[in-house]
């Protein structure tokens, strides 16, 4: 008895597997036999639908890319934002260019931390520090003998990098870092982010009047009403940080070479490529070089080898364009004749919208000659320093109501009835801002 219920229950568990396998194994023939006649067809269809999609996904994304029309970040729902300074003007300028700057870079390169051991910025590829120099040389606007070029990501890391370099670290108080208003918004929060011991923001140069060692930042043309600065405080125990990112021949006339101690730049402004991220410091003294490469050392571990051989390419095309001036060939116009004219016609549009109305008001700039283009021009600055007259107390709401994005001269510490705006944006923005500035005729949209 006890073997045969053995034996059945062996056979039933047999049984029962034989049945499972041969549904499932049924289950499958069907599905394939009834898909026998469309199931080709519903895969190249499928095929042909993704293919279709992923085209259409990388045609938008290229246009991204490629397009000189207006990017969400710029205008969107009817709102043109104009509170950073994005430089995609220069766009239309490069895709001129073709493949002059693209730089291709193989999967072994750029795999070592180090780019040159025998210099103080042991990360700084030698290519772009040769580019640098070269440019600086050509254009006339900053002496570079006798200094030391140390590269960053973006003037930003510099910015920081010069504080920690200047900066006792045993002192019994945090350095005083000062700049004259307006002055540019990002100093104070870079300034006292990190809530150093080192140093500390403390304000309007106009208005500091303590008697110790300090850091005045001096930026020229300054950001954000684009005029000419000098060093306001003026006493021994001041260390000088000269912001040059704008001194370029686009800009503002080049009227001679800038010889400061300290000297800080960025291909954002001077070429457009703010997505690179890189800068560099002209730093006459060797202890502070040191000092500032110790900081992005232990920041960053240097700066992207990727993003210098692109920034040199990019430089070294700018050079070589004045190689070839008075040659025969379609691209005549070199980049700071572009960049000049594109702004010399802006702050036209600009000056005529304002003019239209009693409304705003605009800085006026001396003339000056220019040493590189031997042209004499006032300042075409990166920002417009806008300021709304009368009545109107708070002029970034205002514009705001006419859905236009400003940034409010609160952050650069002045008064609320200024307003910075961007003036390197796409053509497409920049137009349809003068289109709606030149509407604006009354107060009666503003809320306060």
């Amino acid at each position: 008895m006890k073997d045969q219920k053995k034996m059945w229950s062996v056979f039933s568990l047999k049984h029962v597997l034989v049945v499972s396998l041969a549904l499932n194994v049924g289950l499958i023939f069907r599905v394939l036999y009834e898909g026998e006649k469309n199931l080709s067809g519903f895969c190249l269809e499928n095929k042909e639908a993704f293919m279709a999609e992923a085209d259409a996904h990388v045609s938008k994304n290229t246009s991204l890319v490629t397009s000189t029309a207006a990017t969400p970040t710029e205008v969107r729902d009817g709102v043109i934002d104009l509170g950073h300074g994005d430089p995609t003007m220069y766009e239309r300028f490069w895709k001129r260019t073709g493949d002059k700057t693209t730089v291709v870079i193989s999967g072994w390169q750029s795999i070592s931390y180090f780019s040159d051991v025998g210099n103080i910025c042991w990360f700084l590829e030698p290519e772009f520090a040769n580019v640098v120099v070269r440019l600086h040389r050509l254009v006339g606007n900053a002496v570079t003998e006798d200094r030391h070029v140390v590269v960053g990501t973006g003037s930003s890391q510099l910015f920081l990098a010069v504080l920690y370099a200047l900066s006792p670290p045993n002192a019994s108080e945090p350095m005083d870092v000062v700049s004259a208003a307006p002055f540019y918004s990002s100093y104070p929060l870079m300034t006292d982010f990190l809530k150093s011991g080192l140093y500390k923001w403390a304000g309007d140069a106009h208005k500091y009047g303590e008697d110790r060692p300090y850091i005045e930042l001096v930026t020229s043309p300054n950001n954000p009403d684009g005029l000419i600065r000098q060093a306001v405080v003026n006493r021994s125990e001041g260390i000088l940080v000269h912001d040059l990112a704008y001194y370029w021949p686009q800009y503002a006339p080049i009227s001679s070479p800038a010889d400061q101690d300290i000297m800080l730049f960025t291909v954002s402004k001077t070429t457009g490529h703010a997505g690179s991220r890189i800068g560099w410091a002209l730093v006459k003294d060797e202890d502070i070089a040191k000092k500032m490469t110790k900081f992005i050392e232990l920041n960053t571990i240097g700066v992207s080898k990727d993003s210098q051989l692109r920034a040199a390419k990019i430089l070294q095309a700018v050079a070589d364009s004045y190689d070839n001036v008075g040659c025969n060939s379609e691209e005549s116009e070199t980049f700071f004749d572009y960049g000049y004219n594109v702004m010399k016609k802006r702050w036209k549009q600009l000056r005529e919208a304002v003019n239209k109305s009693s409304l705003f008001s605009l800085p006026d700039f001396p003339l000056g000659t220019c040493t590189f283009s031997g042209r004499t021009f006032k300042s075409q600055p990166a920002f417009a320093w806008l300021k709304c007259e009368g009545e109107i107390e708070d002029c970034e709401n205002f514009l705001q109501s006419h859905k236009v994005v400003s940034r409010g001269g609160k952050h650069f510490g002045d008064s609320t009835k200024y307003v910075r705006i961007c003036t390197l944006s796409r053509d497409e923005t920049f137009n349809l801002f003068i289109e709606r500035l030149s509407t604006i005729k009354t107060r009666n949209s503003y809320t306060n």
